[in-house]
C-alpha cells in the first residue's frame, strides 16, 4: 500500500563505529529499520532511515545527541524486477513531480520491494501513484531459427 511515512536523517561524524552505535541503539529499543541509505563525504555522513516506530526512534536518536531531521517520504510498493523504478519515475515525471532522491529496500528476485521517494509535491505524487498504472502491451516475440532464414 502506498504510504506517506516519516524519514529520519541522522548527521554523523564519519569515523568507525558511529553507524554501528546508531543501529545498535535502535535494535536495543526494538525499532525495526524498514529502509536505509547512507551518504558520505570526507567529514560526515548522512544516514536516512524509515522505521516501524517513529516515537521510539525520536527518543533513541535524541539520546545519542546526534543532529537529526525528520521529513515525509513516499513508500511505494513495487515488483522487484527491471523497469519497476523507471515506471514509478515516469509516472511522477508525467505528473510534473520532482524527485529529490530515492532508494529501495532489499527484495527477493521476482518478489516485492519498496521504493522510498522524496518528492517536491507529496499530494500530487500520491494522487498519481494511487491510480493503477496503464497496462503495458507485450511486444511480439520474433523467433528466429536457422531453417527459417533466407540466405
Amino acid at each position: 500500500m502506498l504510504q506517506k511515512l516519516p524519514q529520519f536523517s541522522v548527521f554523523m561524524i564519519n569515523k568507525p563505529g558511529v553507524l554501528q552505535q546508531v543501529c545498535q541503539e535502535l535494535a536495543q529499543a526494538k525499532v525495526n529499520i524498514t529502509a536505509l541509505t547512507m551518504m558520505d563525504s570526507m567529514e560526515h555522513g548522512v544516514l536516512r532511515l524509515v522505521v516501524d516506530d517513529s516515537a521510539k526512534t525520536r527518543d533513541v536518536l535524541g539520546g545519542l545527541g546526534v543532529p537529526i531531521s525528520e521529513t515525509d517520504v513516499l513508500a511505494v510498493p513495487m515488483p522487484n524486477n527491471p523497469g519497476a523504478v523507471a515506471d514509478i519515475c515516469t509516472r511522477l515525471a508525467n505528473a510534473k513531480c520532482r524527485v529529490s532522491y530515492a532508494y529501495c529496500t532489499a527484495g527477493t528476485r521476482g518478489g516485492k520491494t519498496i521504493g522510498i521517494f522524496k518528492v517536491a509535491n507529496m499530494a500530487r505524487a500520491i494522487k498519481m501513484l494511487s491510480v493503477a498504472p496503464p497496462k503495458r502491451r507485450k511486444q511480439a516475440q520474433i523467433r528466429r531459427s536457422g531453417a527459417s532464414r533466407r540466405r
